[in-house]
C-alpha cells in the first residue's frame, strides 16, 4: 500500500494514536528488522504486523493455529477495506484457487494460513514466486515446550529464517514466562532481534477467586446480574460443560455447549452464535478458547481449576479485549488440584510431568493466596507490580495483615544455607525439623536453620515461601527443578533494614459487582447495540466488525451528529464511514429525539451498491 503508518491507523483502522510499542514494533518491521512481541491480550498485537504489511510492498503472511482466528481477522480486515484473506482447509477448491490467484496477482496485503500448510514443500516453493513483505508468528508460545499450548508443527517455521533470510520475521504471544521466551528466540532464529514487551497487565479485568463449596449455586448468583452480558464459562471435562450448560438453560439464559465431543458443524454452529449475539454464553472445554477474536465477552468463569497460570492468563483474557471493564471469577477446589495432578502423574516423560506438576503448584499458589491476585499473575511471568492493583478480590476486601518479617527472614536464611538448592517442601521439612531420611542423609539436620520453624504449621510455612516468591525476595527456578533461590531483594530483608506483612488467611464470600464503564446514555447505546446486529446479520458477520463495544460506548457519550464528529470516534475509520456511519447517525438523533424517524430505514451498504439495489 506504501502508506505512513500513521495515515493507515487513522484512515483504515480508524484510531488517532498508537498504543505502547506499537509504533516502535511496526517501524522495526517496516526497515525490515525482526522482532519478538510481548504484549497482553487485547494490547494490539494484530495492527503490529497488519499496519507495516500494508506498508511494505508484497504481501505479509501469517501463521495463525485456528481456523476460526483467521476467519475473525480476514473478516475484521475486510470491514475495514484492506485486502486479506485466509488460506486453510475450510475453503471449497474454487474459493482457495481464487486465494491463490489473487495471491500471486499480488492483489493480497495479508494472507493468513496454518504452520503446516505453510511449511509444505509445494507451499514454499510458492513463496519463492511472491513478493514477501514480512512473516508473523501469532501464538509464537506454541513453538515452545516450556509453553502451554505446545504444538509440534510450529517447530517447523524455524526453517522460514533459513530459507528467506532477508525477509522480516516477527514473534508475538500474549502468555510466555521466561523459559517460552527463551525456547521462541532460540527456535525461530531470533536471536538478536528487538524484544518489545508492554507487560502483562490487564487492568480492566477484575479477578475474584472463590472457594468452590456449592458451585453451580456459585456460578448462578453470579450471572444472576449478567443476563445480557457475554461471557465464556469454561469447565475440566465434557461431561461437565453438559451438565452446566442444561442447568443454564433451564434457567433461562443463552447458553451453547462446546467441546472436542461435539461434530465440528455443531461446535461451528456454536461459534458463530456467540459472536453474533444470537447467545450470550459459552459453557466450554479449553477446546475453545484460541479460536474466540470477540472483543466484548464482559466475563470468564473457571468452574475448575486450570492446569496451569498461562492458560488462566489466557482464558481469562478473552474477557474485556475492548478495553472495558470486565471480571475474571475462579472458583477454586483442592479436589480439583488433586485430579488434574493424578493425570499429570500417569504421564510417561518426566521431564514433562515435572514441568507441569511445577505449574500445577504456581496455579495452586495464586488460588489460596491472600494478597493482591494481579501481582501474584504479573510476578509469574517476571513482571513487578509496585503497588495493590485494587481491582481484584483481596484487594477490595481486604484480609487482616500480620507482621512476618522474622519469619520471612528464618525461611531466607534456610534458603542460603541449604544452598540455594532445593526446593519448597524440602525448605518447610528442614524449618519444622523433619527427621526424614533425605533429610539427615543430607546432614542437614545439623544446619542452624533446622527446626527454627517448628512452632508454625506447614501450610503456614507455604503461604510465607510463595508470599516471598510473588513479592520478589525468592525465585524459584522452573528449569532446574524448581529449587528456591535468593534475589538481591533479599539482602535489606535479612539485615533487618526492612520489613515484611502478610495478609492471614481467611475465606472468600462476598464479591464486588464489575463498575460501570464511565458515563454515557444507556439509552443510545442500547438503541445502537440493537441497530448494529440488523446491520450484522443482514451482513452475516459478528456484530463487533461492524463497530466494537467501545465505540458504541463513546457514541453514546459524544452523541456525534456529523460525519466530522463521527470520524472522530475510536473505531470509525474512512470505510466505515462510508459504510455504516450515516444510518449509525440518524439513529443516534433518533433514539436522542433530534430527529424524526423516515418512513424507509437508511441503508447502510456502501453508495456504489445503493444505486444497483434500487
Amino acid at each position: 500500500m506504501g502508506t505512513a503508518p500513521e495515515d493507515i491507523l487513522e484512515k483504515v483502522f480508524g484510531y488517532r494514536e498508537f498504543r505502547p510499542a506499537q509504533r516502535e514494533v511496526i517501524e522495526t518491521l517496516v526497515r525490515g528488522e525482526s522482532a519478538l512481541v510481548l504484549m497482553p491480550t487485547g494490547g494490539g498485537k494484530s495492527l503490529c504486523y497488519q499496519i507495516p504489511a500494508m506498508v511494505r510492498p508484497g504481501c505479509g503472511i501469517v501463521v495463525s493455529p485456528l481456523i476460526s482466528l483467521m476467519k475473525d481477522q480476514v473478516d475484521a480486515l475486510t470491514a475495514n477495506g484492506v485486502n486479506a484473506a485466509c488460506y486453510n482447509s475450510s475453503l471449497s477448491a474454487a474459493a482457495a484457487r481464487q486465494t491463490l490467484a489473487r495471491f500471486h496477482a499480488g492483489e493480497l496485503d495479508l494472507l493468513y494460513i496454518a504452520p503446516e500448510r505453510l511449511m509444505s514443500d509445494n507451499f514454499t516453493a510458492r513463496l519463492r514466486e511472491v513478493e514477501i513483505s514480512l512473516f508473523a508468528i501469532d501464538e509464537a508460545h506454541c513453538v515452545s515446550q516450556w509453553g502451554h499450548d505446545f504444538r509440534p508443527e510450529y517447530l517447523k517455521l524455524g526453517r522460514l529464517r533459513q530459507i528467506f533470510p532477508e525477509v522480516p520475521l516477527v514473534a508475538l504471544t500474549a502468555t510466555a514466562a521466561r523459559q517460552t521466551r527463551n525456547d521462541i528466540v532460540r527456535r525461530l532464529g531470533l536471536a538478536g532481534a528487538k524484544v518489545f514487551s508492554t507487560g502483562y497487565d490487564r487492568p480492566n479485568i477484575r479477578y475474584l477467586v472463590e472457594m468452590k463449596e456449592r458451585p453451580m449455586e456459585q456460578l448462578l448468583r453470579f450471572l444472576a446480574t449478567r443476563r445480557d452480558e457475554s461471557g465464556i464459562v469454561y469447565a475440566a471435562s465434557r461431561k461437565r460443560v453438559e451438565q452446566i450448560c442444561a442447568r443454564l438453560a433451564k434457567e433461562g439464559f443463552r447458553a451453547a455447549a462446546y467441546h472436542a465431543g461435539l461434530g465440528n458443524r455443531e461446535r461451528q454452529q456454536t461459534q458463530d452464535a456467540f459472536l453474533k449475539d444470537d447467545i450470550s454464553i459459552v459453557v466450554a472445554t479449553v477446546a475453545f478458547g484460541m479460536g474466540i477474536d470477540k472483543p466484548d465477552v464482559r466475563f470468564v468463569v473457571h468452574f475448575d481449576v486450570p492446569k496451569n497460570i498461562e492458560s488462566y492468563y489466557q482464558e481469562t483474557g478473552r474477557a474485556g479485549r475492548d478495553g472495558l471493564p470486565a471480571t475474571a471469577l475462579l472458583l477454586f477446589g483442592y479436589q480439583d488440584l488433586a485430579l488434574a495432578r493424578g493425570l499429570i502423574e500417569q504421564g510417561r516423560n518426566e521431564e514433562r510431568k515435572r514441568i507441569e506438576i511445577h505449574k500445577l503448584s504456581a496455579m495452586a499458589a495464586y488460588g489460596e493466596a491472600s494478597s493482591c491476585r494481579r501481582r501474584i499473575l504479573l510476578g509469574y511471568f517476571g513482571e513487578k507490580l509496585e503497588a495493590p492493583c485494587g481491582n481484584c478480590d483481596v484487594c477490595l476486601d481486604p484480609p487482616e495483615a500480620e507482621d512476618v518479617t522474622e519469619e520471612a527472614r528464618k525461611a531466607l536464611s534456610c534458603v542460603y544455607r541449604l544452598r540455594q538448592g532445593f526446593g519448597l517442601m524440602y525448605v518447610i521439612d528442614v524449618l519444622r525439623g523433619s527427621k526424614n531420611k533425605r533429610i539427615m542423609a543430607a546432614g542437614h539436620h545439623r544446619l542452624s536453620t533446622w527446626g527454627i520453624g517448628a512452632d508454625r504449621p506447614k501450610e503456614f510455612w507455604a503461604a510465607l515461601l510463595r508470599h516471598l516468591i510473588h513479592h520478589g525476595y525468592l525465585f524459584q527456578d522452573e528449569e532446574k527443578y524448581s529449587v528456591l533461590k535468593l534475589t538481591p531483594a533479599a539482602t535489606p530483608l535479612l539485615r533487618g533494614e526492612i520489613k515484611v506483612e502478610m495478609a492471614r488467611p481467611r475465606r472468600q464470600t462476598e464479591r464486588k459487582t464489575t463498575s460501570p464503564p464511565g458515563e454515557y446514555d444507556r439509552d443510545v447505546y442500547e438503541a445502537l447495540r440493537g441497530l448494529r446486529k440488523e446491520v450484522a446479520d443482514a451482513e452475516n458477520v459478528p456484530p463487533f466488525v461492524v463497530f466494537g463495544n467501545k465505540s458504541l460506548v463513546e457514541m453514546a457519550a459524544k452523541l456525534p451528529s456529523t460525519e466530522e464528529e463521527m470520524l472522530s470516534i475510536t473505531g470509525v475509520g474512512a470505510h466505515k464511514m462510508e459504510k455504516y456511519g450515516h444510518v449509525f447517525l440518524k439513529k443516534i438523533k433518533e433514539a436522542t429525539g433530534t430527529a424524526a424517524p423516515e418512513g424507509e430505514p437508511a441503508d447502510w451498504r456502501p453508495v456504489e451498491k445503493r444505486s444497483e439495489r434500487r
